[in-house]
C-alpha cells in the first residue's frame, strides 16, 4: 500500500519527534514511510468505534442492502454492519497479535482491566505493559489500514461504502429510490407474454 502525507497528516501527532507531525519518516529507499503516532492513532479510532458498537443495544442495529457489483454482474447483499465490525476487529487482532501480545489486548481492551490487574494476572511489570500496549496499538493500527480487500479504517468507507470486487472506477450509491412522497401513485405492470 502506497502511503501519502494527505493520508497521514490528519492523523499524525503534532509533537511526535520522529516525523514532526508530518505522519511521514524517511525510510529505505528514498520512501516516506508512516510514523508510529499514525498508527495508533488509527488504532485509537478503531477502537472507539469498537466501544461505540458494542454499547449499543441490540435492537438498534439494522440490515442494511449494500450494491456488490463485479464487471457487468450486480448483485444486491444485505449485512449487519455492525456485528460485522465487532467481527472483524477481534478476528483481525486475534490473527495479528502474538501470545503475550493478545493476552493484553483482551484483558485491557476488550475487558477494560487497568495496567496493575493486567500486570497482576500476566506476572509483568509495568514497563512490559505499556510497552506491549504501545506495539499492540502500532501494530493493529497498521493491521486495520492495510487489510485487504476491505479495510476496517477508513470507517466511513466500511459503514457506507459500496463494495466491489474488482477495481472500477465508478461509485455507485447504496440504494437509490425514485418514489417520493409527493408523488402519484404508480401501478406497476410487468409483461404477459414473451415478446418476440
Amino acid at each position: 500500500m502506497n502511503w501519502d502525507r494527505s493520508d497521514t497528516i490528519a492523523l499524525a501527532k503534532t509533537t511526535c519527534t520522529h516525523c514532526h507531525g508530518y505522519g511521514l519518516r524517511p525510510g529505505r529507499n528514498n520512501r516516506e514511510n508512516p510514523c508510529n503516532c499514525v498508527f495508533r492513532a488509527i488504532f485509537r479510532a478503531c477502537y472507539a468505534r469498537f466501544r461505540d458498537c458494542a454499547a449499543k443495544e441490540k435492537y438498534l442495529s439494522r440490515v442494511q442492502l449494500e450494491l456488490c457489483s463485479s464487471g457487468k454482474d450486480n448483485r444486491m447483499t444485505y449485512g449487519r454492519k455492525v456485528e460485522e465490525y465487532l467481527a472483524d476487529f477481534c478476528l483481525v487482532s486475534r490473527r495479528t497479535l502474538t501470545g503475550l501480545e493478545y493476552d493484553v489486548f483482551r484483558f485491557h481492551f476488550l475487558l477494560g482491566a487497568d495496567w496493575k490487574l493486567c500486570c497482576w494476572r500476566l506476572a509483568i511489570d509495568r514497563g512490559t505493559f505499556f510497552h506491549t500496549v504501545y506495539r499492540i496499538e502500532q501494530k493493529l493500527g497498521r493491521a486495520f489500514r492495510e487489510l485487504e480487500p476491505y479495510s476496517l479504517y477508513p470507517l466511513d468507507e466500511y459503514f457506507g461504502g459500496s463494495m466491489h470486487r474488482h477495481d472500477t472506477t465508478e461509485s455507485r450509491p447504496l440504494i437509490t429510490s425514485t418514489f417520493s412522497m409527493h408523488s402519484p401513485a404508480r401501478v406497476l405492470r410487468p409483461p404477459l407474454g414473451v415478446s418476440a
